[in-house]
């Protein structure tokens, strides 16, 4: 792969190729005199470069009283004539390792003895000024040009990594990646590609980078890898993998990582969800006597509230109240969510009471956390409660508030309770938006309920509410679990009709749902559509393929599925086992489950009960009972704990190889477990009796 091969072009034409009107003016000498107007367009910048060089003595003048005032050097003329003349503009246009010109016209040449005196720091400012502002960027690019063309300053890489730097601040990285080309690459001309890449979050481009200058004899520094791991963490869902590998690099490098790449990598970590290793390093930071940053406290106590690690965010959020802090409402936040994931409603409330105790006000979301805790806690009037408080606050509830409220109805069976939420929510004067009514599908779908379903698809169209993936995603998901493929079918169409392009999630779906019916040419034709809209099959889509493959005994091609997932450098996952042995068991091929067990140990992959229940299945179904309770004896072994499941399949193994005396004991083993029979356990222990009284009688 070319390290350097550009991104595809911006739509913004080339900051520097279109210097090419041509004005006539005078020139005159003017150090502490004003200048004459230069074009309004670049007036700003140019008075700003005046300012800034001028200012950066000011401290000095106030040092020493008697020291002689410094110089202003105007520069207003010379960005005129770059701005302007036809011959700078050419110059512009010429390769930057060209020699200086032989000839000069009159203008030109008195502009280069006029300003051969400037110390190079000047320069430095004059071109920062420049690139504050995108709509002068083309005039820096412009002085620093002139500047090589006449050998006025020698420290061309910062002038350089300066236009590189601005250029990726402007989102301009293809017009960075053609100006870093004009010279040659440098550690800071590098760094600058290397910010440029990660502020426009390019992070492959910016680990090609890195790799190249290694190449190049620079090794990279601790800038380089927190500009990157900035903009891992920049990420909806970071990889922790990648962080992993960046820091063995840092370690390979024999890089003493500083304060900030050490904040940056728990950021990183918490971020991407690893939060154990967040904590790891946050150890590391305070083990070296160095300070955590607020904002990196507040990212590892948001992850582990995410994680519902309630005590562990405690105990964080302590740390920072400690260390002189005095934690704002996101802070609060943050450990009332890691108690509301936990369930904890009296801590939660606890919080609270402290945010109001010492003054910090709650927000929007601290209300919607505190009703989602009661509303998980079955306590809906002291939701509403907290309604009224929101009111009474002049904090005006959302629809995400309402949402909250009613996911956690949903999650809790009580979907009738979606029209109460509707009315309280209306009587609020709150207007549902497209997360409500995606969360209000989705509550009837799970609980069949597809009639209702379309009616609040019907009715979120009317209020001129349009669907997004989620909706549609949602919709086809659940006519699909429920049997209704044409259905499903229908929806996937007119999704695709009414210009919403479908999502990996989509495919994923729909896959599902021809899988079911064996339709393998659909599957292949949306496996096609998928590579031409350019989006990879990711692990739920393997998953989906091996388990529809497996139910209809096309094992060489569930295999087949999950070589190509590990040759594309995927993991196979758990549920993707699970998927394949469950098929081999449920049709008796049990050295073919073993063998599906022994690979999923071979990448490394814990087994799971849902794995070994498919296993004793799949003992049972090849009547290999002795096999069978081996699995037990193995889970034992472990320490993993039989579930209920677990033992009613032993159980139908005893009865298919009719030895039902023996299923009492294991009925009583699962008792003394601490497991609960269920209904189908009990069926079976009345029927294996009901066969020894009769073998008994006769």
């Amino acid at each position: 792969m070319n390290m350097l091969r550009h991104p595809s072009p911006h739509p913004t034409c080339l900051p520097f190729s279109h210097l090419t009107f041509s004005t006539s003016f005078s020139l005159r000498r003017h150090f502490l005199s004003p200048p004459p107007p230069p074009p309004a367009a670049y007036t700003a910048a140019a008075s700003a470069g005046t300012s800034l060089v001028a200012d950066q003595f000011t401290d000095a003048e106030d040092q020493n009283d008697h020291a002689p005032p410094p110089r202003r050097y105007d520069f207003s003329p010379l960005i005129e004539y770059i701005s302007t003349s036809p011959a700078a503009a050419a110059a512009t246009e010429s390769e930057s390792n060209s020699p200086p010109p032989d000839l000069l016209d009159p203008t030109e040449f008195r502009l280069a003895e006029l300003y051969r005196a400037v110390p190079a720091h000047y320069w430095h400012s004059l071109l920062k000024s420049l690139t504050s502002s995108s709509s002068s960027i083309g005039t820096a690019y412009g002085v620093v040009r002139w500047l090589q063309r006449h050998s006025l300053c020698f420290s061309y890489e910062l002038l350089y990594s300066i236009l590189i730097h601005a250029l990726g601040r402007s989102e301009k990285l293809y017009e960075a990646f053609l100006l870093s080309q004009r010279q040659k690459l440098t550690a800071l001309t590098y760094n600058a590609l290397i910010g440029a890449c990660a502020r426009n979050n390019d992070l492959e481009k910016a680990l090609n980078l890195m790799s190249r200058m290694r190449q190049d004899g620079y090794p990279p520094d601790f800038v380089n890898y927190s500009l990157i791991v900035q903009s891992i963490s920049k990420t909806k869902q970071g990889d922790s993998s990648i962080l992993v590998k960046l820091y063995e690099e840092i370690e390979c490098d024999k890089i003493e990582p500083d304060a900030q790449l050490l904040n940056d990598m728990i950021v990183g970590f918490a971020k991407s969800g690893d939060v154990d290793r967040a904590m790891c390093f946050l150890a590391v930071i305070q083990g070296n006597g160095l300070s955590a940053k607020t904002a990196t406290l507040l990212a590892v106590i948001s992850a582990l509230g995410n994680m519902g690690r309630a005590e562990e965010a405690e105990a964080v959020f302590e740390e920072l109240k400690e260390g002189g802090l005095r934690p704002r409402t996101r802070a609060y936040n943050a450990v009332l969510k890691a108690y509301v994931k936990a369930g904890s409603l009296k801590d939660a409330e606890s919080i609270v009471s402290e945010m109001e105790r010492i003054g910090v006000c709650p927000d929007e979301h601290t209300y919607s956390l505190l009703i989602d805790a009661y509303a998980n806690a079955g306590r809906w009037e002291s939701a509403r409660i907290v309604l009224k408080e929101m009111e009474a606050s002049n904090v005006q509830p959302n629809s995400f508030v309402f949402s909250r409220i009613l996911a956690s109805y949903r999650d809790k069976g009580d979907w009738q309770k979606s029209f109460q939420v509707l009315r309280e929510m209306k009587n609020s004067g709150v207007q549902p938006d497209r997360h409500f009514y995606n969360v209000m599908i989705d509550t009837f779908g799970k609980y069949n309920c597809l009639d209702y379903a379309m009616d609040t698809f019907e009715r979120m169209k009317l209020e001129g509410i349009e669907p997004d993936n989620c909706t549609w995603n949602t919709l086809i998901d659940c006519h699909c679990k429920c049997g209704r493929h044409e259905k499903a079918e229908d929806l996937f169409q007119e999704m695709k009709d009414s210009g919403c392009v479908p999502c990996t999630k989509t495919y994923n779906i729909m896959i599902n749902c021809y899988g079911k019916q064996e339709k393998w040419e659909a599957v292949k034709n949306l496996l096609g559509s998928m590579q031409g809209q350019g989006l990879l099959p990711n692990v739920v889509t393997y998953t989906t393929l091996v388990d529809i493959y497996g139910q209809s005994g096309r094992f060489k091609d569930a295999i087949e599925c999950l070589e190509v997932m590990k040759a594309g450098g995927l993991k196979p996952s758990e549920t993707m086992y699970n998927a394949l042995i469950n098929a081999y068991a449920q049709r008796g091929l049990s050295d073919q489950a073993v063998n599906a067990f022994r690979l999923m140990r071979a990448d490394g992959l814990k087994p799971s009960i849902l794995a070994l229940n498919s296993l004793i299945n799949a003992f049972g179904e090849d009547s290999r009972n002795a096999e069978a309770f081996s699995v037990l004896q193995y889970m034992k072994e472990n320490d993993l704990k039989p579930d209920v499941v677990t033992f009613t399949t032993l159980m139908k193994v005893l009865i298919r190889v009719e030895k039902f005396d023996e299923v009492p004991a294991v009925y009583e083993e699962m008792i003394l477990s601490g497991c609960t029979p269920d209904r189908k356990a009990r069926a079976m222990l009345r029927s294996a009796l009901k066969y020894v009284k009769r073998k008994l009688k006769s």
